[in-house]
């Protein structure tokens, strides 16, 4: 920038290497190999009209000379794998490439046959590195084929039954299942037809395959449906929709109809064409198959595993939420329905790299489906007539698939941001189509908070509200809500409103959120909006506060830069004038420790890098304070002095609890404190302490502690996971070292030696222990210990609050009472505290599904740590705790 400033030929230069940079993309496309422009044209299919395209195409493969069928098959994988909703069309394509040529020579292979069998190849690679998506869409594609007579029936049936024969194995994961099911299954979807027609037996044992797998998930299902009763295992099937469920039932529902009904969910553009005289060609036989083992982890995840232990997010069943009636959206559990609905999710998951891309994909998604399945956009010059049953909105079903993406229990499979900023792109696209979907689906979700939203789906949704609200100038209607005020402070709507107004002020400020909301919304006594804009409390502000003086005089030696010895020295002096003092009854380490961690927190309360510069400067004097220390003394930790510094840190930031997190996190990054003790601290902060409960009462847990908790636990997990990481990569350096020092000395070996000579040789140089890998190992053993403890301590926490004993202070009377259908269905008349036990059992729930691969890992240790003092005592509450926890770790009763 300043060699431009000083150089009048600057700008020139600038303008002129910009031309020249389009200029050399431009002789790039002009020297694009023939190779290459033939790929782009075979996966750009379609752009314009797929059917019309076809024979041009066609054409444009077989001029092509010369032949390279390498290039062909790679053109066919990318536009399978990455353009699903293709598919129909290159199994089309395809089947013209296997018309004789007028060029042919006598008695070679087709074209078409020559991409098939080299396309295979891909496939068997997609399904050798177990990439479940790429080998599902390629079932697609033979399944296509097959309907098209160019694979052979049984060779079809031999593919399907190798992945339904993962459904048997032992001890199968969930997430292996579902992708050999979902493989199966919509092979059979698209293939069933000729299948059934072929072998009506062999397509009922398919089905009956996947019926067994599925009947033997209920329990998980019931602890990942998104709107469930903690009273009742039964799944309520008309706000919530589950994957396999609904491929098994959209199966059973075609196999009644022989299959006949296939022919309207799809396009089938190859059934055009002649059949393929099998004199001539027979049907390509695909070749068998084994889908490779699953990848063993250790149970104990320890850290003498050769590979890392990947924790994986798709051990569980996949609950869709329904927002729309079946007359606006289609149905997921019939055959079209399902057919739109993972269509739809496939372009989602695929183009997560571009949502731009990925927005103008789903509004074009109806020229590849049949016409008439969706309403024309307004102002459509080209009149279709709507199919029977059909005729569904288009918008709305895009809308409600991303949300039921986006709501995905206990985590979605992309990023929330994803999911958020798709829908913005798809508003800024089409705003008078997609805009009023947007609103009936967020009237939806605040509607069923009522009626037992999971409360992590409701956290999400707020989430999603404030950020597309801030995306849209906050317009929003919220006098609609404004009769809820009037119900129970802790009522699931009330929390939403008080979420999603404090992440909007999060999301610009307090003043312009304030303005938006109607004024029964603005009063402090509707709880809605906090009454100042969120910023630092440091109490010892106030001449009045007894400490005053005490704490500007620290004030002081910070701004003044001073010393941390000096700091400390001050301190000892300052405790020594407290003792001595009138107060001499209060705990004066704990006032000491406050006054010292919000003076720090009052200097780095200007910007981010103020903190970081603070906390980084008198790291020592934290770290002593932590360890129940104010003078040079190290100690090795405080239960107490930590919860002291935790709990300044939450009196300073009362007003604004984003940054209670934001500092937990950085104490705990800097070690100040451990996981544990902010988790401990959490579950005290659950009645009170820290001023920071959101009303106050008796023990629970609502959102804000939540988002604490998973900071905590996510910090101990991910200390564990780049531990294991760095012993991994430290091993794999000490076995090539070894290596290289063996193969050297073979090399300088002589040859003439005697055995017993190379013996000895050999044992004179013993392996010598890596010093840095057995630190890491130490390390290692350290960060698993205090993993275990902080998972130990949550669930510790959570069982004295569900199920406290009766010494317990602060206990919920209404811990045990919410767990009753009977007063479920009396939830109208709940109050506050029926709310709060309500909330925290489903934290409880979450906590217990989203770690579960952590909790396996340590379940003895925790069940006897948490569960063995109940063992011989009938309680309905710790009943229903075992049940949720042997769900999550595997153990189903």
């Amino acid at each position: 920038m300043s060699h431009e400033r000083h150089n009048r030929g600057g700008g020139y230069r600038k303008r002129y290497n910009q031309r020249d940079r389009d200029d050399y993309d431009d002789r790039r496309r002009d020297y694009e190999t023939p190779d290459d422009k033939l790929k782009t044209a075979i996966i750009k299919l379609g752009e314009v009209d797929p059917i019309e395209e076809l024979p041009r195409l066609e054409q444009q493969i077989r001029d092509h000379v010369p032949r390279n069928i390498p290039t062909l098959s790679e053109a066919f994988r990318i536009g399978v794998t990455e353009q699903p909703y293709k598919i129909p069309f290159y199994a089309a394509l395809l089947r013209l490439l296997h018309n004789p040529s007028e060029l042919a020579i006598p008695d070679e292979s087709p074209l078409g046959r020559l991409i098939l069998e080299d396309f295979w190849k891909g496939f068997q690679s997609y399904l050798d590195k177990v990439a479940w998506r790429d080998t599902r869409l390629c079932i697609h594609f033979f399944a296509h084929l097959t309907v098209a007579k160019l694979i052979s029936v049984d060779s079809m049936f031999s593919l399907l039954r190798s992945f339904t024969a993962v459904l048997d194995e032992f001890g199968v994961s969930h997430g292996r299942a579902k992708q050999a099911a979902l493989c199966a299954g919509e092979g059979l979807l698209i293939a069933g037809p000729v299948l059934n027609e072929h072998s009506a037996t062999s397509v009922e044992e398919i089905i009956n395959a996947i019926q067994a797998y599925v009947d033997t998930t209920s329990q998980q299902k019931w602890l990942v449906s998104p709107s469930t009763r903690i009273s009742s295992q039964a799944l309520p099937h008309d706000s919530a929709v589950e994957l396999l469920e609904i491929l098994l039932t959209t199966l059973t529902a075609l196999n009644q109809s022989d299959f006949k009904d296939t022919a309207t969910c799809m396009p089938q553009p190859y059934t055009l064409y002649p059949d393929i005289d099998t004199v001539v060609l027979k049907h390509y036989d695909l070749p068998l198959v084994l889908v490779p083992p699953e990848v063993i982890e250790l149970d104990s995840m320890s850290a003498d595993s050769s590979e890392e232990s990947q924790v994986k997010k798709d051990e569980w069943p996949e609950f869709f939420m329904r927002l729309f009636q079946n007359d606006v959206s289609p149905d997921p559990s019939t055959p079209p329905g399902y057919v739109i609905r993972t269509a739809l999710l496939d372009i989602v998951d695929i183009f997560e790299v571009n949502r731009k891309d990925c927005a103008r994909l789903l509004l074009e998604y109806p020229k590849w489906n049949l016409p008439g399945t969706f309403k024309p956009k307004p102002g459509a010059t080209i009149a279709v007539e709507p199919a029977p049953g059909k005729d569904w909105q288009l918008e709305s079903t895009i809308i409600e698939t991303v949300l039921g993406a986006y709501l995905i229990l206990p985590e979605s499979s992309r990023k929330s941001i994803y999911y958020i900023a798709l829908i913005t792109e798809l508003c800024k696209l089409s705003p008078s189509t997609v805009g009023p979907a947007v609103g009936k689906s967020i009237r939806k979700l605040y509607n069923s908070l009522s009626d037992g939203l999971d409360v992590e789906a409701a956290r999400r949704f707020a989430e999603w509200f404030a950020v597309h609200m801030s995306n849209f100038g906050f317009q929003w209607v919220w006098k609609e809500w404004v009769p809820d005020i009037s119900l129970p402070v802790q009522h699931p709507r009330r929390a939403f409103m008080r979420r999603a107004v404090e992440f909007e002020i999060r999301l610009a400020y307090h003043d312009r959120i304030l303005k938006t909301l109607p004024e029964s919304m603005q009063s402090a006594d509707a709880y809605t909006i906090s009454e100042q804009a969120p910023g630092p409390a440091y109490e010892y502000d106030d001449p009045t506060n007894p400490h005053h003086d005490a704490a500007q005089a620290v004030l002081n030696l910070f701004r003044g830069r001073a010393k941390a010895e000096d700091v400390i020295a001050h301190l000892d002096s300052l405790k020594s004038s407290l003792d001595t003092s009138d107060e001499g009854h209060v705990n004066v380490d704990s006032i000491i420790r406050s006054i010292v961690v919000q003076s720090l927190l009052h200097i780095g309360s200007r910007s981010f890098s103020h903190f970081l510069n603070a906390i980084e400067r008198y790291l020592a004097l934290l770290r002593n304070l932590a360890s129940g220390g104010t003078s040079g003394t190290s100690g090795t930790g405080n239960p107490e002095a930590k919860a002291d510094v935790l709990t300044a840190t939450a009196v300073f930031w009362k007003h604004n609890r984003q940054m209670v997190g934001i500092v937990f996190d950085k104490l705990m990054q800097y070690q100040i404190v451990d996981p544990t003790d902010v988790v401990a601290w959490t579950f005290m902060n659950g009645v009170g302490a820290g001023q920071l409960a959101e009303l106050g009462g008796p023990m629970n847990l609502s959102a804000f502690e939540w988002d604490l908790l998973r900071g905590a636990l996510d910090k101990a997990n991910g200390r564990v996971t780049i531990a294991r990481r760095k012993i991994v990569a430290l091993r794999k350096e000490d076995d090539d070292a070894r290596a290289r020092v063996k193969a050297r000395a073979d090399e300088t070996m002589d040859v003439d030696a005697e055995p017993k000579e190379i013996d000895e040789a050999k044992e004179e140089a013993p392996p010598v222990d890596n010093p840095i890998l057995t630190t890491a190992l130490k390390a290692f053993s350290s960060l698993s210990k205090e993993q275990k403890t902080a998972l130990s301590r949550t669930l510790e926490g959570f069982v004295a609050c569900l199920a406290p004993s009766s010494t317990a202070p602060h206990a919920n009377p209404q811990s045990r009472t919410v767990t009753t259908e009977e007063a479920w269905e009396n939830r109208a008349n709940w109050e506050r505290d029926e709310w709060n036990a309500w909330e925290t059992w489903g934290w409880y729930r979450q906590f217990c599904r989203l770690y579960s691969p952590y909790l396996r890992a340590y379940s003895t240790t925790l069940y006897t740590v948490s569960f063995a003092k109940f063992e011989h005592e009938k309680d309905p509450a710790v009943d229903l705790l075992k049940l949720v926890w042997n769900i999550a770790i595997g153990q189903e009763a």
